[in-house]
């Protein structure tokens, strides 16, 4: 009795108020991952967007032109259109409704024709047969015990690039392993983590024949159980290709004072894409990206402010190769037990730093550095910044006038084709970084909304920071607050956000900015969930008054 004058009361709210049951309950989007995860550029994909969403259709914002994205009929469903023009790579798609709303989540334009898994495919005997070697297969592990099994046909002295986007780009949590198998199923070649988790496979044909692409997965973070493991989230794009394929662009950094000439190396790469140039412009974005119809896959090539080049030939203790800081150098270390050496002049007082970076570009360099000056003595060693990140730090003052040294090697002695690595020297200045430890935030109108943000104060700097948020939806409205060089405002503060309507959203911005001769203006960031990569346009949802629904 009580559960049917419940659901007569519920029935007769809704035709009192004129609403549905979907707006009582109306909650935020969710987005968990986006499958297929990518298309090629010029053409139209269906795409399931994962989530319990009560309410549809949501509104869709992308980071940037490009793509357009729209809700289609069936719940889950997002109707996606690139652009002919749109530029390789990742692009960030929010869902959003009045409540709020999801995380932001990748969605990948490539250049190569793309096709969707079709299972089954487990068995090697049975696998789905690719009608060309040259593509991009969007899939994903599923079910409790799922191999996925591709056929592709080779030429003898055909080389087969596979290369899989999961874990690293995706945020999948799985940990794939690839191989390449006769068509009885006997390894021929095997990987299990190239880009960090992600693997990749470059596998030459001895002989005509047809060959098998397997792909299989662990949990990317590991359990009790070390076995195999899948998901319907273990959403991935495994590039196969006998044409072209870029490793790496090199050198690893352009400068935005003045074009640099870029070689693109990996495999495959006919003569006349293989060199670019990279124009100097101070509008240019830090990461330019590099590309061409012809190519696999899209380089990235950091910019900066500042001088670049390349090592020499010969750069030994014996014949360290000058520098002038600040200087951005691209290296490899090309066999085993290799070194390179670089001189330059410093005067007492003075502080350096140098910042190697290979193994978070995705190579297998394990950089050790290490400071000397001209007769040898060491000063400073460094190996990782911390636990999880590999790369090097290295920060001294220098202790008198006169030439120093710097080597870097790999930790352990290896060497070869890609490892390869950034190095950076500079004469640190003072400057501050903004951090948030949110990309989302929901305001109630009447109730002020507390945005703490963490102040990084760089090389000791000592200003006073005046922090705010810019670009609200209309009728919010932000506090200023200022971030002392002591006290508790020097490393954090709280913004204040308060509004009296809505509903309303959109990005905002929270910015950091200092007066007098040199004045420095910095935009706070957040981490995207479930990724390393940031957003600098964090999300607000400004909810409808209390009274109102």
């Amino acid at each position: 009795m009580r559960l049917c004058f419940w659901r007569q009361s519920f029935i007769l709210v809704l035709f009192l108020t004129g609403l549905t049951a979907a707006d009582l309950f109306a909650a935020k989007p969710e987005l968990s991952y986006l499958h297929p995860a990518g298309a090629q550029r010029g053409t139209t994909v269906s795409v399931e967007a994962a989530g319990k969403n009560a309410s549809w259709p949501p509104k869709v914002l992308t980071d940037r032109a490009g793509i357009t994205v729209e809700p289609e009929k069936d719940k889950g469903k997002l109707k996606i259109t690139v652009d002919s023009d749109a530029v390789p790579g990742v692009y960030w798609v929010r869902l959003h409704n009045d409540e709020g709303a999801s995380p932001l989540r990748p969605f990948v334009v490539g250049t190569l024709p793309e096709m969707n898994e079709k299972e089954p495919n487990n068995d090697y005997r049975e696998p789905q047969l690719l009608e060309t070697s040259t593509v991009i297969v969007n899939g994903r592990i599923n079910g409790s015990s799922d191999v996925d099994t591709f056929a592709v046909k080779l030429a003898a002295g055909q080389t087969l690039v596979a290369s899989m986007a999961a874990n690293e780009v995706l945020g999948s949590p799985m940990d794939a392993i690839l191989e390449v198998t006769s068509p009885n199923g006997f390894r021929l070649a095997f990987n299990h983590d190239t880009y960090n988790l992600d693997p990749q496979v470059v596998f030459t044909a001895q002989e005509a024949g047809t060959y098998l692409v397997r792909s299989f997965a662990f949990p990317s973070k590991p359990n009790q159980s070390i076995s195999f493991s899948a998901s319907a989230s273990y959403v991935y794009r495994l590039t196969l290709t006998t044409a072209a394929f870029v490793d790496h662009a090199f050198p690893l950094a352009a400068s935005q004072n003045h074009p640099t000439e870029i070689e693109l190396r990996g495999w495959n790469i006919p003569q006349p894409v293989r060199f670019y140039t990279v124009p100097s412009s101070s509008s240019l974005q830090d990461v330019a990206p590099l590309f061409h119809p012809e190519l696999g896959n899209t380089a990235l090539i950091k910019t900066v402010p500042h001088a670049v080049t390349v090592e020499s030939a010969v750069n030994d203790a014996q014949h360290p190769q000058p520098i002038k800081l600040p200087m951005t150098i691209s290296g490899s270390i090309s066999e085993e037990r290799d070194e390179d050496w670089y001189q330059f002049t410093a005067k007492k007082g003075q502080r350096v730093e140098f910042r190697a970076e290979s193994w978070a570009l995705g190579f297998p360099l394990d950089p050790l550095i290490r400071l000397t000056d001209a007769a040898g003595k060491r000063l400073a060693q460094v190996d990782d910044i911390n636990r999880s990140q590999r790369d090097a730090v290295l920060a001294h003052t220098i202790p008198a006038d006169g030439d120093y040294r710097l080597m870097i090697r790999d930790l352990n002695r290896d060497g070869g084709f890609r490892y390869v690595y950034r190095l950076t020297g500079i004469l640190p200045q003072a400057d501050f970084n903004l951090k948030l430890a949110a990309d989302a935030f929901t305001l109630t109108p009447g109730t002020a909304l507390e945005i703490p943000v963490t102040v990084g104060r760089l090389h000791g700097y000592g200003g006073e920071i005046s922090i705010t948020a810019v670009d609200l939806p209309a009728g919010v409205t932000a506090t200023t607050v200022v971030s002392k060089k002591k006290g508790d405002t020097a490393k954090s503060v709280k913004l204040q956000l308060t509004s009296d309507a809505g509903p309303v959203s959109g990005p905002i911005r929270i910015v950091g900015t200092v007066a007098g001769e040199t004045p420095l203006s910095r935009t706070a960031e957040a981490t995207i969930t479930g990724f390393t990569a940031t957003t600098a346009a964090p999300w607000l949802t400004v909810l409808k008054p209390a009274e109102t629904k």
